[in-house]
Parts: C-alpha cells; structure tokens; sequence
C-alpha cells in the first residue's frame, strides 16, 4: 500500500496514543498551528482574521471510503483534502471529493420537508414540518406492521455500508420485510461473483499495485472510478516511482483508452468482450510451455486446450506475438499482477472473463503475495452485501410494484430512475405504489415523483462510519462526523429512521435516541477487542481517539494461503459475448463509460464537475460520440457534427468527437449527462446513453449488460461547437512531435491491430 505498510501504520500509534490490542488507532490527532492575529490597515474584503479548525471525517461522494479532512472556518466548511492518515486515500483525495462542498453548499438543495400536491401535470410540492412528514410516514408503516403487512414496505438505498446498513436491516426486521435493497448503477457485480465462484470469497481482494512490477488490466479503468481510484493511484505512482531501482510497467487491454489506458506503458485494444479470451489464451502459453507446474497441470492444459494463441488471435484481434510475448513477460517479471472490470465485466460473458483474469494470478502464483493478490480480513464493521440489488432484483421491484404488492417505498440516496433504462419501466412502477418516500438532499430524477420528501443531511452534516470495500490489506474503518453545524431544516437519514421506528412502536428494540448514540454502540463492541490496557483508559477515550484521528485498524490480515477447488478448473472458458441488434442494421458496438467527473451522474448537479475538463478530451458541460478518425473519415463526418445515435431500443442525438485510440467499429459515450431533473446545473445539459441500452442481462449475477449494445451512426447535417479547452492533437503538418515505434505504446484497429502512433497525443 503506497506509503503506509503496515510496519509504518503502526509507527502512528503515537506516544500517549489509544492502543486497542488486536486492533489500534491511528494516532495523527491534527494540531492547531500558531497562529497571530494582525490588523489590516486595509483588510480585503474576503478575508477576515481567525483561526481555522480542521476535523477529520469519511468522504461519500463515491463507494471507496476515503478518509477526508475539512477546513471549517467561523463555523463554515471551507477546504476538503485527503486525511494522512487514513490509509485508503493517504492525504490525496479525487476532484469528486473535492467537489463535496459544493454538495452542501448547493443552491438547489431540498430545505424542509416536502409533501406532493395535486396529480399529473399540475402536480407539486409544498413545504410542511417534519411532524407533519413523520407522522404520514409513520402511521402508515405502524398501520402496516400492526396488520402483519410490513413485507408490503419496501426500502431501496444507495449502497451504504458501516452502521447504518446495520440501522437499515434492523428497522427492515422490526417491518417484517425482506425487501430492503442497496442499488448502485455501478457495482461490480460480476466482479465479486468472479471472486467468490474462483477464491470462495465475499470481499473484495486488495489489489498491491504499489509493489507489482507488471500489471495487466483487463478493462479496469483504475486510474479513474475502478473501486478506488485514489488509492489504486498512488499505488500506480508508487510502482512507477517509488523504487529508485525498479518501475512498474503497465499494460492496458480495451477497446477504448481510459485514462489509464493513456497512462500505461502499453495499450492494447481487443474486441468488445473478448478480454475474458485473451487471458485465457495468455494462460495457455503459460502452462504450454510449463511455466506453470502445479499437481493440477493436467487438468489445465486440458481446460484450455481451445486457446490456442492462433485462435485467440482470430476471435480477439491482437496478434499472437503480442499473446504470447504478454504471457512471458507476465511470468518472468515478478511479482506480478492481473485485475478486470469496467466494460470488461459488463459483457454478457462478464463473470466468466473476470474468473479468466483470476487464472492468470493463480498460474504465476502472486495470490496472498506481495505485489500481487491479497486476501482482506473481513471488515470490522457491518458489511451486508447480500442486499446487493441488481438489475433483475430492480426489475422484480418494479413487477411487484406494478402487481399491487407494495404499499410504501422508502428511498435513499439512490436515483434509479436515471440510471435505469426505460425498458425497465421504473417511473411507472413507482406511479403504482400509494406512498413513495424519498429521503434525498436533491430532487432528483426519482425524488421528483416522491408523495413525501424527507430530505437528508449531507454527508458534512452527518454522523456515520465506514468500513471500506475493498479493504487495504488490514482492517480498517473511520467515523464520518458532522464538520458543520445543519445549515437547513433536514436531518440526518439515520435519525429519520429512527424516528420512524420509534412512532411504529419498535423503541424498544431500537432504542437509540440518535445516529450519534447508535454508533457509539456499534464502536463500543469494537472497542471491547482491546487489550486491558486499552480496555482501562475508557470508552470515551477511545472514541475521542478515533474522531481525532480519523482512522481505526488493526493488523489483521485475510488468509495467506489458498487452494483452488478442483471443479472449477472444468468449468473454465469464456464464450463469445453476445449484442443485441443485427451487425447489418447497427454496425457499431456502443461502450458507455463512467465520466470521470460526473461519475454515474451523480456529480452533475456540482457546477465544478461541469466546468472541469474530461481528461480525455477536455470536452465541458456536455455530451459526446466518441468515433474513430478513420470511421469518420469515410462517413464524412467532422469533430462538431450531430449525429443520431440509434439502438434496437432508443435514440439520441449527440456532437461527434474524432478519437484516435478507439476501435473503428466502436463507438464511446460518457455517462453522466441528459438530467431532466436534479438542479440548475444537471437539468437539461447532455443526453443519458443509459436511455438507449438494450436489457441484455448478464446471466450468472442477472446484473445487466452495459456493454452489450449494437447502434447505428446517423449524420443529421446540423452542427454544433464542442466547448473544450483543449486545442487539437494533430500537429497539422507541423512535424512537432517525434515519434518513434519505441514509445511503447501499441495501438490497434479491427484491420491490422495498429494505428499510426502518431495518432496518440503524447
């Protein structure tokens, strides 16, 4: 892990720190520094003297758990950055997480609670006081659980993780309902059922890229919203720089680059949902030429006996040297490491190409070794991934709405409505449910067709916890405490749940009388893993401990040794991905990638993530197709030109933008744009290419198939200016930038897997 070990993590445990035994705190506590008051003569007009204080909390703008400190000045929120000492983000933090005071301080946040008025058309929302709010809530769930009918109450959240998922199965319980759901567009699904299906394992691995030498990434766009992007950054920069010895070398396979793919030593482009193939075809050459040994040997080279280098290279487009020159070099450099994800998992054949992927790290023998694949410890706190929901599990909400099933839907944090496709009909599920809550900060998408609104703290206003998934080798959480004082009439999701519980006659069972007491009650079973010495100094120390410090852990690890079940070698193979819609009608493969700023849209609401340019191509406030130069050449088509964007089940219209690391027959759209609703800043701005993916579901996780999707590319004759800030990567004759075929950089195309380096803006 990039700059703390576990040697140094424990080096922080100060002097006069809190030792907890098993477990122990980080003990950075943050000191005020001196500081002196000098009157201006002439003081600027936005300055005022003072002294900042500074408290450390846990980032939610996105699933990875960075630890964030934040700058309040005169009781306001005025810098985020990185906690130093928490070892997921290390003092760095991503721009999303920047952007978080623009959350709270948001001129379209929801203020009080809200009440629908009238139907159709005319409808609105008036404001109302939370008495008024809770107690339609609560009536109705104590009327439903009373009658033993709580199983008719649904509750759908963002993925949460820490104590309150713990709150939220508890109240679940108390209802007698099994439908609490956490749906985010973007978990990888298929990722942990690789994981399980391959290693038997629940959680997440940790990836150490710190200290690999060769990473292979198979579609997993690390370096931007691949589970941890923060964190898998400094471990890439550590690798790269770090050793004065040694540099990492990266290899990036997909079809489009990423910003990762720009940041490797080496980017690969296969064919769409060929990834899972072309591991398997580099597993192959190793166990061919028996750099693999094991006592299961046979049964591998009769597993991969189709994957010959040769027909790998026919159904994936790379050439067999470079097959077979990746498998070498990923043995005889160690340690070494393969990931997958991204669209690469989001294929009809998603599982399978991620356990593909897994083959690699078991033949070079890198699992439970530095450098390579780690096991994590199970986390410390409430985990809960069994209420994952899925694409087919929001489908089955959405039937039973429709069927009458459901009386109350609670939602929380999670806007399906957006991130779903129209296919699954979401927005008019929800008209069928006689009580729609929504506990959101914005009127977003799905908020907007709620009956009753109970608006939520910002997280900057909020108590909570986290656990982070995937861990860092150890276990690790941190408390998220309020840095502010609530600056409207919200309250915090937890404490709404309690009142809730509370006005349905489940005090007794949940007798917390705030978000605050119940996490306190959740860290005191923490704290009780503790030493005597630790156990001597107090709860209360302790507590104090971890909100100075920002961070708890302990240097458990997860299991070192593994041993691969026997029947899962038989079962490996990856079959040929699957499109909907005909080659003939739509010729092109659509690849619909995560913004790196809006995230899964999420972050359109912040003015910053608007104004903030692409990294790929300093595209602002807007949408675009993302086409490859000789594509659109022969269509005629030119940077600016809108262009109709069709699907067996949708259609848009969006400007073109010339790509030169993209493959001829694919075409790339970011996701995060196309709100109808969620703010002045979201409303309206770009189109959402969620609109027009076709249902293909991936079988083995029923999660669906982002990738999956055949378009068509239509020419209007209109035109627009893309608002960049870039200017163009051609040197226009200039003969400005030398290029050679050293750069090691490989680049290809459907035809004959290059394209002229110089294409690639170095």
């Amino acid at each position: 892990m990039p700059n703390i070990d576990r040697r140094e993590f424990l080096k922080l445990v100060g002097a006069g720190g809190v030792s907890v035994g098993a477990g122990f705190m980080l003990r950075e506590a943050n000191k005020d520094p001196r500081e002196y008051l000098i009157p201006h003569v002439l003081a600027p007009e936005d300055s005022s003297s003072g002294l900042s204080t500074w408290y450390n909390s846990v980032c939610s703008m996105c699933p990875a758990g960075c630890g964030i400190s934040v700058r309040t000045y005169e009781g306001r929120a005025k810098k985020i950055e990185g906690n130093p000492s928490h070892p997921v983000s290390q003092g760095r933090l991503c721009s999303l997480g920047q952007a978080g005071l623009q959350a709270l301080y948001n001129p379209d946040r929801l203020t009080a609670p809200m009440r629908r008025t009238g139907a159709g058309d005319s409808a609105s929302f008036e404001e109302i006081t939370w008495e008024q709010g809770l107690k339609q809530v609560g009536d109705r769930l104590d009327l439903l659980r009373a009658a033993r009918r709580g199983n008719r109450v649904a509750f759908l959240t963002e993925g949460v993780r820490g104590h309150l998922a713990q709150l939220f199965e508890s109240f679940m319980r108390q209802l007698g309902s099994p439908r609490l759901l956490h749906y985010d567009f973007d978990h990888p699904h298929t990722l942990y059922a690789a994981n399980q299906q391959f290693f038997g394992e629940n959680h997440l691995p940790y990836y150490d890229l710190q200290n690999t030498r060769l990473l292979l990434s198979f579609g997993a766009d690390y370096l931007n919203n691949w589970i941890s992007p923060v964190h898998h950054s400094l471990g890439f920069g550590e690798s790269r720089h770090g050793r004065p010895d040694i540099r990492g070398r990266f290899v990036q396979i997909e079809p489009r680059m990423s910003m990762s793919g720009a940041a490797a030593d080496e980017w690969i482009a296969a064919k769409p949902g060929t990834e899972g193939i072309l591991a398997l075809g580099l597993a192959h050459h190793i166990v061919a030429e028996g750099n693999y040994s094991g006592a299961d040997r046979g049964a591998w080279v009769t597993a991969l006996a189709d994957y010959t280098p040769a027909a790998v290279a026919e159904q994936t487009g790379v050439p067999p040297t470079t097959i077979t020159r990746l498998a070498d070099s990923f043995v005889d450099t160690a340690p070494s490491l393969a990931i997958g994800g991204g669209a690469a998992g989001n294929h009809s054949n998603g599982v399978d190409t991620l356990v593909a992927v897994n083959v690699l790290n078991y033949l070079v023998g890198n699992i439970g070794q530095e450098g390579g694949l780690v096991f994590n410890p199970a986390p410390a706190g409430p985990a809960l991934q069994q209420h994952r929901a899925t694409y087919s599990t929001m489908l089955e909400l959405a039937e039973a709405a429709r069927q009458g099933e459901i009386d109350v839907l609670i939602i929380n944090g999670t806007n399906p409505v957006f991130t779903l496709p129209p296919t699954a009909e979401f927005a008019q599920a929800l008209a069928q449910i006689p009580l729609v809550v929504s506990l959101s900060s914005f009127l977003d998408e799905t908020a907007a067709l709620a009956d009753v609104i109970l608006p939520s703290h910002t997280y900057l206003e909020s108590w909570g916890d986290d656990f982070p998934e995937p861990g860092v080798g150890f276990s690790v959480g941190a408390v998220s405490q309020p840095v502010v004082s609530p600056l409207y009439n919200t309250r915090g999701t937890g404490d709404i749940i309690l009142d809730l519980a509370r006005r349905m006659g489940s005090a007794e069972v949940m007798p917390w009388n705030s978000m605050e007491e119940f996490l306190k009650y959740g860290w005191r079973r923490i704290y009780q893993r503790g030493d005597p010495e630790t156990l001597a100094q107090g709860f209360d120390a302790f507590w104090t401990s971890v909100l100075k410090a920002g961070a708890w852990g302990e240097t458990s690890s997860g299991n070192t040794a593994f041993t691969l079940n026997p029947d899962v070698i038989a079962g490996i193979g990856v079959a040929p991905p699957e499109f909907s819609g005909s080659e003939e009608d739509y010729p092109f493969i659509l690849h619909p990638y995560l913004s790196p700023n809006l995230h899964d849209g999420r972050g359109a609401n912040l003015p910053w993530m608007q104004e903030l340019p692409d990294p790929m191509t300093s595209v602002v406030y807007g949408s675009w197709v993302e086409i490859n130069p000789e594509t659109a050449e022969q269509m005629g088509l030119t940077e600016g030109d809108l262009v109709d964007i069709q699907s067996p089940h949708g259609q848009l219209q969006v400007p073109v933008y010339i790509y030169p690391a993209i493959m001829p027959n694919v075409v790339a759209m970011p996701i995060g744009q196309g709100h109808r609703e969620y703010g002045r800043y979201a409303k309206d701005r770009g189109v959402n290419p969620i609109e027009i993916l076709s249902p293909q579901i991936e079988p083995i996780t029923g999660n669906l198939a982002t990738s999956a999707t055949r378009v068509s590319v239509t020419a209007t004759g209109k035109r627009v200016k893309l608002v960049k800030t870039g200017g163009t990567s051609r040197d226009l004759g200039r003969d400005i930038v030398q290029t050679t075929g050293g750069l090691g950089v490989e680049v290809t195309s459907a035809a004959d897997n290059s394209i002229p380096i110089t294409e690639v803006t170095t």
